[in-house]
């Protein structure tokens, strides 16, 4: 397939290089004249990507030095908490399996409870995930995403009064493990395709009637964000405007780790300082007219609760989570900076986008000179005020880790785990009926054990086991590597919200 260019201004103070398109990519790039690796494994991506001025004269480039970006909720998992039995019928046989309510331990306190919407994975215990949007989970291409968030809205733990919940869905009485069997069910109808029933018939009757009246529910933002992730500009500017998004009443605003020697301050618009913010505020890195070529990173913490419907997906190969429950917890967002005095200055950042299965790695330059880098062989420059994304595919249920690296040494590293579909699934069914057909049912689950403190060991999607790191599940019996050749560039639009 043929390399397709395209390209769009940017401003020099405030680029955006995130992509909102549906397409997502993955570089896989070496340094010119170093040769890094370029190969896909089952397990592993890994690349690297150098970039450098184009023409004599030009200022060394400074590259986007910051942490991954992250938005809101870090957490990990502690497992499966509260839940019953329920049979997911495959290949003409049933089989028992535990359905109900994870947990997760926040980063720096907090709780959170969810429930799975990734039947066809295994899940890890103490597995680090991160909240993200839809988009970069299968729900990005599930037209019932929606009924979901509907389903975590109106029951179990949402609604914790059960007799309530009992009352509206003519279930008879419900225990919470009944409510969280039935829940999950009902959203492994929509989220997976699945045929599957809970055992429990108070359960079963809370799934059905969850089923039946689920309607569309939009997705919640980030519960902390900072808009775009990338800025840019000359020492002696004030970079950005950074926009806060969140809801909690107040952020804290972190300055770079050696602000104090490097002069680096959070500022307004005025260039007053800066150290907290509220929703839809606009806040600056203001870099010292001597500062040597270099990058930063602003840093945003609040307390909040996670809010409900946000996904949470693995740095490593452990099912997609849907929130179903928060207490008040740490989240946190980063905003990278990078600048130099003269020539050309790239920022790069990457993104996964399910859509396109892949991650999404977008160069800007905001400087006034061109710059060059090589990727997969082949070298391309970027104009002064343009910015390009590459797109090269990953494979389904494949980890990657590549860093970015400039000349000056600065670097970034991006990581993480493409876990975008459900296999060989379009898009679940909307009916139980078609359910049938859907690849859970070509796969079968391991049964579930017991034990005197409830269900062990499992199905994939739904075990959890402080005994094992690993809880064996659904054998995976297809996995899907992106052709490593196959890439394409095309141009950024504005930074999406998250």
């Amino acid at each position: 397939m043929g390399i397709r260019v395209r390209e769009h201004a940017v401003h020099a103070n405030a680029p955006r290089p995130e992509g909102n398109s549906v397409l997502s990519k993955l570089a896989a790039s070496a340094g010119r004249g170093r040769g890094s690796a370029r190969r896909l494994t089952a397990a592993v991506l890994t690349a690297g990507l150098v970039a450098a001025g184009a023409a004599a004269g030009t200022g060394t480039a400074a590259a986007d030095d910051g942490p991954q970006h992250r938005v809101g909720a870090a957490a990990t998992l502690d497992g499966l908490k509260t839940f019953d039995r329920a049979v997911l019928r495959a290949n003409g046989k049933s089989h028992p399996i535990p359905a109900g309510l994870f947990e997760m331990t926040v980063d720096g306190g907090g709780r959170l409870k969810t429930y799975c919407i990734d039947l066809h994975n295994p899940t890890q215990v103490q597995a680090k995930y991160l909240e993200a949007p839809g988009k970069q989970t299968s729900l990005a291409a599930n037209r019932d995403a929606g009924k979901i968030r509907w389903i975590l809205r109106n029951s179990f733990p949402q609604v914790d009064d059960l007799a309530v919940l009992a009352e509206r869905a003519g279930t008879g009485p419900l225990t919470q493990k009944a409510a969280a069997a039935g829940t999950q069910v009902a959203i492994w109808r929509y989220s997976d395709g699945a045929d599957v029933d809970a055992l429990d018939p108070a359960a079963e009757k809370l799934a059905d009637w969850l089923h039946e009246k689920a309607r569309d529910d939009a997705e919640p933002a980030a519960s902390l964000s900072l808009e775009p992730s990338t800025v840019a500009g000359r020492p002696g500017d004030r970079l950005g405007p950074v926009t806060v998004r969140t809801d909690a009443d107040r952020v804290s605003l972190s300055p770079p780790a050696d602000a104090a020697a490097s002069g680096i301050r959070v500022t307004d618009a005025k260039g007053r300082p800066v150290a907290s913010a509220v929703d839809g505020a606009e806040v600056y890195l203001e870099v010292p007219a001597d500062a040597p070529d270099g990058s930063a990173a602003l840093t945003a913490h609040a307390m909040t609760s996670v809010p409900v419907g946000r996904t949470l997906t693995s740095t490593t190969r452990s099912q997609a989570q849907i929130l179903a429950g928060s207490s008040e917890s740490t989240v946190s967002a980063t905003a990278g900076a990078t600048w130099a005095a003269k020539g050309a200055i790239p920022a790069l950042s990457a993104r996964k986008n399910c859509a396109a299965g892949g991650v999404d790695v977008t160069a800007v330059n905001a400087g006034d000179a061109p710059f060059t880098f090589e990727l997969a062989g082949a070298e391309h420059t970027i104009p002064a005020g343009r910015s390009r994304t590459v797109t090269v595919p990953v494979g389904e249920d494949q980890p990657y880790d590549f860093t970015v690296t400039v000349p000056g040494g600065f670097s970034k590293s991006f990581k993480g785990t493409l876990d975008c579909r459900i296999t060989g699934l379009a898009a679940p069914a909307s009916s139980r009926a078609s359910a049938t057909e859907s690849p859970v049912s070509r796969i079968a689950p391991a049964s579930a054990g017991g034990s005197s403190a409830g269900l062990e060991g499992d199905l994939a999607a739904t075990g959890g086991s402080g005994a094992t790191p690993m809880i064996t599940g659904i054998a995976i019996v297809l996995v899907v590597i992106g052709g490593a050749a196959v890439f394409f560039l095309r141009g950024n639009k504005p930074s999406p919200k998250e």
